[in-house]
């Protein structure tokens, strides 16, 4: 049997007296510190509204800019839409991909009737 199982907690190692100092201490310090920084930021606010200061300094002389490439879209079915009718336009249209080299754009359907009457062309396998 264990001689110590009824003497209830041992105190004589614990300074109650001590802990409840500190706690109180530590809680008297941290309220202390936010009084402080709330009478702090008073302050300083009360001061930058009498001055008459912009609240960003850094950024007040300064124009809106658009961010670098690339930018989020604004509308992306719309954005699809005009992407898509530029396309479309080009595919449906005659035009010069390369004039000096004679090559042109002709729509897909008038390509299409020419590959039919002309056939592929072939390789010469020589």
């Amino acid at each position: 049997m264990n001689p110590r199982a009824n003497r209830g907690a041992d105190r004589q190692d614990l300074n109650e007296r001590a802990v409840w100092l500190f706690a109180a201490a530590l809680m008297a310090v941290t309220l202390a510190a936010g009084l402080v920084l709330w009478l702090l930021f008073g302050y300083f606010s009360t001061r930058e509204a009498a001055q008459g200061q912009a609240q960003f300094p850094l950024g007040a002389g300064r124009q809106p800019r658009l961010p670098p490439e690339p930018r989020l879209q604004a509308n992306p079915p719309a954005d699809l839409d005009r992407f898509r009718a530029e396309e479309d336009a080009l595919l449906q249209s005659f035009g010069w991909v390369d004039r000096a080299a004679g090559i042109a754009r002709v729509p897909i359907d008038e390509a299409m009737t020419l590959i039919l009457e002309r056939g592929l062309p072939a390789r010469n396998d020589e």
